[in-house]
């Protein structure tokens, strides 16, 4: 799609819908409204924060594609984007060989990231890139099986599908590998009873590589990458990150060619978070999604350009700028109790760390381990940034009202 750009709320304006509509769809939506394009925010619970901002809020079972495929039929959205992985893929890709919409970056490449088994035969099998040792496993029998027969331990077991790490755990020796199990059956998301083990890679560290496919000039498909992001996980959950991560000249190279084959490979137009494990020189493949990632948030302190406009953009055919601005690390504000219109304290706190802004994303149920807000900050050096990122991210307190 290339501009013009229609008028929001007229007969001539550029459509275009979220499903899924999180802190990360938030703002998606606020970059495409900022470029005059209507917005349709979908999600599978009312008032979810994207559905606070956009022009219409839509609330479905996304994985239904009964409900997907009336939901998009009606509204007739130019661009349908998907946010998150619980969407019915086979009901899009329907829709666009129908020639009915246009599924950002690809129906294809949504159908293939949806689930760990798809992009990761693609990238070792199809594409050959390395990655760590895997095996597919429907059973705890199965997974037993496929550590004893060569993956061994340290291993990791996930749900084939999940999100924000749920699901996701270590094994360390036999007596870990039914509750990996048990753990990764309570966090899969539609896609039940089948795991993916890993074998363990002794990495330095992981890095976020946001790839970037957008027109150049001549309307022909560039890629561009953003400076690596480093971050922190704990239970395959991001608790902070942090741009730009030092890495050597040939890791760097070989990460923007592994990430160049698998988004080339996928297609179309858009930003993709790449995900990959870095030891020395050495780098391997892990993950991709195609879509702003969490990580990716700390992009709204460092880039001129973060992710969210990158994103936008390229979807709509503009230029893109992926040059670094400052270094800069962001922390997650987790949400500390159960409730439903949680109230936050210490906000003004917060942004008294110098350098610091905060996002509260609205969220209308808290949990204890939900990432509720995220604290942002800039600096002369990762190092202070991360210092303050994770001071400011401290001082904010959720409470109960």
């Amino acid at each position: 799609m290339t501009t013009p750009l229609g008028t929001p709320l007229s007969p001539d304006a550029t459509r275009v819908m979220l499903l899924g509509s999180g802190e990360l769809g938030k703002e998606v939506l606020i970059a495409l409204q900022r470029l005059g394009v209507e917005t349709i925010a979908v999600d599978r619970y009312e008032n979810a924060p994207g559905q606070q901002v956009a022009h219409h809020a839509r609330t479905i079972t996304m994985s239904d594609p009964a409900q997907l495929k009336a939901l998009i039929e009606a509204e007739k959205p130019h661009l349908v984007v998907p946010e998150i992985e619980a969407i019915a893929t086979p009901m899009l890709q329907a829709l666009e060989d129908a020639g009915a919409v246009r599924v950002i970056p690809t129906a294809r490449a949504a159908r293939l990231t949806m689930d760990r088994e798809g992009i990761r035969r693609l990238a070792a099998e199809t594409l050959g890139v390395p990655t760590s040792p895997y095996e597919f496993c429907d059973s705890l029998e199965e997974l037993q099986a496929a550590i004893d027969a060569g993956i061994g331990y340290p291993c990791i077991v996930k749900p084939v599908m999940s999100s924000s790490g749920k699901g996701q755990s270590k094994i360390d020796g036999p007596t870990d590998v039914k509750k990996a199990w048990d753990y990764a059956m309570a966090g899969g998301r539609v896609s039940h009873g089948r795991v993916i083990v890993e074998g363990f890679i002794d990495f330095d560290y992981e890095i976020t590589l946001l790839t970037v496919r957008a027109l150049d000039a001549k309307a022909s498909v560039q890629t561009q990458f953003c400076e690596p992001i480093g971050h922190v996980q704990v239970s395959g959950d991001y608790v902070e990150s942090w741009q730009p991560h030092p890495m050597s000249p040939v890791a760097l190279k070989k990460a923007q060619q592994i990430a160049k084959a698998v988004t080339d490979d996928l297609g179309g137009q858009g930003l993709f978070g790449v995900e990959l494990f870095v030891k020395g020189e050495e780098v391997w493949f892990s993950e991709v999604s195609p879509r702003p990632h969490d990580t990716g948030m700390v992009t709204m302190a460092t880039q001129w350009q973060n992710e969210f406009e990158l994103h936008a953009r390229a979807i709509l055919g503009l230029p893109v700028d992926t040059t670094l601005k400052s270094a800069g690390a962001s922390a997650v504000i987790y949400g500390g109790v159960d409730a439903t219109g949680i109230v936050f304290d210490g906000v003004a706190e917060a942004l008294q760390v110098h350098g610091v802004d905060i996002r509260l994303f609205g969220k209308p149920e808290s949990f204890v381990k939900r990432r509720m807000g995220v604290a942002l900050a800039h600096a002369a050096d990762i190092d202070t940034a991360r210092a303050n990122a994770k001071e400011a991210a401290s001082r904010v307190k959720p409470r109960k009202a």
